[in-house]
């Protein structure tokens, strides 16, 4: 089942990522996506190994960014993988049918050949951000409802969102938002992302 708020962590931010992990837990984010582009697989197996052991008590899911690798070899609760870093089947296939798999999509052609074996999407970048300098061009809100329309799959916005933003997602028919910065570098990340659930469900 997933929830409207979904955290994903930064290596360069302040608290540990165990920390941020636990905070966005804690105030009602559905998973947690662990991403750091610079460390090697055997380190992050061990962190995605401590991430579990925080997260699976509280019902919160595992996501690994990129590391298909990794996922299997720690037994994660998924993998969220981008249009360059490989053949979602073959992601599918070595994760097995239980686990989440999720895909970036950048653009509207990219939307329309989703493949059958992806849980979900992460549309973006809405807005530009400073979390990934190399980002494709936003999308804006127009843009991720016209993807959303085409796709016909789950689909959680991300890029340069923060509160204020879950009516417009809401109403471009995302089941929810991916957020990086307005949770993981808030001065209170438990309470940020508190306050982003209740935002959802209001609007």
């Amino acid at each position: 089942m997933m929830g409207p708020i979904y955290a994903v962590t930064d290596p360069d931010a302040t608290p540990t990522v165990i920390a941020q992990a636990m905070a966005a837990a804690r105030g009602g984010a559905w998973a947690v996506q662990l991403r750091d582009k610079r460390a090697s697989d055997a380190d992050l197996v061990g962190l995605a190994r401590d991430l579990l052991g925080v997260l699976r008590p509280l019902g919160v899911k595992l996501v690994i960014n990129d590391r298909l690798n990794v996922a299997c070899a720690t037994d994660a609760d998924g993998l969220h993988i981008g249009q360059g870093d490989g053949d979602p089947a073959r992601a599918r296939a070595r994760l097995g049918p239980d686990k989440l798999l999720g895909l970036s999509v950048e653009t509207l052609a990219q939307g329309g050949v989703v493949p059958d074996c992806v849980d979900y999407i992460g549309i973006g970048p809405v807005r530009a951000t400073a979390t990934k300098p190399d980002h494709a061009a936003p999308v804006g809100m127009d843009g991720l409802a016209a993807i959303i329309a085409q796709s016909g799959i789950p689909a959680f916005a991300i890029g340069g969102l923060g509160p204020g933003d879950a009516r417009a997602i809401k109403a471009a028919g995302a089941v929810g938002m991916a957020v990086v910065s307005a949770i993981i570098r808030a001065a209170d990340p438990e309470a940020a992302t508190r306050a982003l659930c209740e935002e959802w469900e209001k609007a």
